[in-house]
């Protein structure tokens, strides 16, 4: 193996789209069990004040598909069209539901991508 410095992985990931580095941090937190996501300090109330929770509203949803019931053919079309994945890799992404198929998506994506693997028959929940 050639000797390759930090710097060469400094360069080589500077060099990567925006999805293939998403998609990189994914499979590097999946393989070390860790993730990049950065820690949230919580900061206690003052004495005598309730906490109040601060309603934001979600703007981005994960689309889980959770069965294929009869129709698994269809439903691997539906996920080759959606992710652009390879056969083996959309088979085996339906053969272990419950799996997500979209991350970080707009609500707007997420029920587009629901409704078309509940066309092809597929069972799909937006998180």
């Amino acid at each position: 193996m050639a000797n390759i410095t930090k710097e060469d992985v400094i360069e080589f990931i500077a060099n990567m789209s925006v999805l293939d580095l998403s998609e990189l941090i994914k499979e590097l937190e999946d393989k070390f069990g860790v993730s990049a996501a950065a820690p949230i300090a919580v900061q206690a109330a003052p004495a005598g004040e309730a906490a109040a929770p601060a309603e934001e509203e979600k703007t981005e949803f994960d689309v889980v598909l959770t069965g294929f019931g009869d129709k698994k053919i269809q439903v691997i079309k539906v996920i080759r069209s959606i992710t652009g994945l390879g056969l083996k890799d959309a088979k085996e992404l339906v053969d272990n539901v419950p799996r997500r198929v979209k991350e970080a998506v707009s609500k707007e994506e997420a029920e587009d991508i629901k409704r078309q693997l509940e066309e092809a028959g597929g069972s799909v929940e937006i998180k």
